[in-house]
């Protein structure tokens, strides 16, 4: 789904994209730290299509590895979707015609594990306040994976929407130890103790661990803490820890030739991140040079995929010359053709996963030709076509 193009509004409207209050919606934070890394992982999977399908799957060991719980442990995975299924979301907010609007809901309204996936859904009133781009904040996924504590997650997720307004804005210490998950706790009524075991290794942990660095102020009414607020800034150690939020892609000429094309704003992201701008502007230039083609889009995946070059049509594709008849596929081409076949299958943060997962199988040689061939390694030719049966039993069954 598409940002709110906010260079093309003005006046009001900017700043009520921009200024949404934390509260707009807010979750229980009684989630423990693997809870809210599994929240966001399945938000992220299902975002695209979260108001125009009623479920949506992600197989098990991809979520597992999303969240860097590397475990075959299933009775914990169970345990942290029951818990997201009794987890209560509520949003207080002014509808589109401007009336404010209460709603709660179920943070999930079902999930359940079968087959090796993990099938899920929303309620729909909830579906279409996530799907809204003005509350909808983007959880980086490799900053997720680093934190250790499930208040340091919660303060991060709470402050990152503000990030360009440069503060959360004043909370009450009761909205904020509801934001942490202590509301029910009478220890954290006490602000000493709040600071000293919350707030203070909450916004430790943010500061060394993300992309922003956030700092704490107090209001007080005489000598008792009222109100909390935190200014934010960006981190200065972003460029070391190689992260983004998409700001920057989204000002190059690689981003703009994607986007004109067709592509979706979070694919002509990754496409740049995961490529890099020289071999996508290759690629467009080659996909440019083809003419006649009637879906560019799909062209360009096979051309990132299968690494397509000026005279040559890719692997699976590759052209006969003029006037000779193209040799039928060998069985080996075949069954890489069907690896490629389900690796395109995949959502983005799948096929990043499944790499990952395999990758962590190898060692030495295999490893170093996996990493330079991907999914065409010659060396691993046997084990990805068991990897890929594994995850899709038959997969290969009508090929000879």
């Amino acid at each position: 789904m598409d940002d709110i193009p906010r260079d093309q509004l003005s006046g009001s409207l900017r700043r009520g994209a921009v200024k949404k209050h934390v509260a707009a919606i807010h979750v229980s934070g009684k989630l423990t730290l693997l809870q809210r890394k599994l929240s966001n992982v399945l938000l992220l999977n299902a975002y695209d299509t979260i108001t125009s399908q009623t479920r949506h799957q992600i197989d098990a060991r991809t979520l597992c590895l999303m969240i860097g719980y590397n475990s075959n442990d299933m009775d914990t995975l169970k345990a942290s979707l029951r818990g997201l299924a009794e987890t209560v979301a509520e949003w207080d907010m002014l509808d589109e015609k401007g009336q404010q609007e209460w709603g709660v809901s179920a943070l999930l309204s079902y999930a359940k594990l079968s087959g090796g996936v993990c099938e899920y859904a929303y309620s729909p009133a909830l579906a279409e306040k996530l799907h809204d781009p003005k509350v909808f904040a983007l959880i980086n996924l490799n900053i997720q994976r680093r934190f250790t504590s499930g208040h340091a997650l919660a303060l991060y997720e709470n402050c990152y929407r503000f990030v360009r307004t440069g503060s959360t804005g004043w909370w009450s210490l009761d909205l904020f130890r509801r934001l942490m998950g202590v509301a029910d706790s009478p220890y954290y009524d006490v602000y000493k103790n709040l600071n000293a075991k919350i707030i203070k290794p909450a916004v430790a942990e943010v500061n060394k661990t993300s992309n922003i660095v956030v700092t704490p102020e107090v209001r007080k009414m005489g000598r008792a803490v009222t109100d909390i607020r935190f200014k934010i800034a960006e981190n200065p150690q972003l460029a070391i820890l190689d992260i983004d939020d998409g700001e920057g892609l989204r000002k190059s000429e690689v981003y703009a030739r994607l986007r004109a094309l067709g592509v979706s704003d979070r694919l002509a992201r990754q496409w740049v991140s995961e490529h890099g701008e020289d071999t996508v502007r290759a690629k467009l230039d080659y996909v440019a040079g083809q003419g006649g083609v009637k879906n560019p889009v799909g062209y360009l995946t096979a051309a990132l995929r299968d690494d397509y070059v000026a005279g040559q049509g890719g692997f699976a594709a590759k052209p006969a010359k003029p006037g000779e008849l193209a040799k039928p596929l060998t069985l080996r081409a075949k069954r890489l053709a069907r690896v490629q076949e389900l690796a395109a299958a995949r959502k983005p943060t799948q096929r990043d996963a499944d790499k990952r997962l395999f990758s962590a199988r190898l060692s030495g040689d295999l490893r170093d030709d996996f990493d330079r061939h991907g999914w065409m390694s010659g060396l691993n030719a046997e084990a990805i076509q068991t990897f890929w049966e594994e995850l899709s039993p038959g997969a290969f069954d009508d090929i000879e």
